[in-house]
């Protein structure tokens, strides 16, 4: 696949970190924390709501 060796890691770090500048990336890393931390609780909502619609409907029966 894409990323075999280690090497090619450091390369992808090394590329972000010139893309980005160091001052930025704690930042991005935060923002991109934040954002998934939503997304997972979100779609746990979901989860959990789509479980009562079908314990709903199943004691309609």
């Amino acid at each position: 696949m894409f990323l075999r060796e280690p090497s090619h890691i450091l390369i992808l770090l090394i590329v972000v970190l010139v893309l980005f500048g160091a001052k930025r990336l704690p930042d991005s890393a935060r923002s991109l924390g934040r954002s998934m931390r939503i997304f997972k609780s979100e779609m746990k909502e979901m989860n959990v709501d789509e479980k009562k619609t079908e314990g709903d409907s199943t004691s309609e029966k």
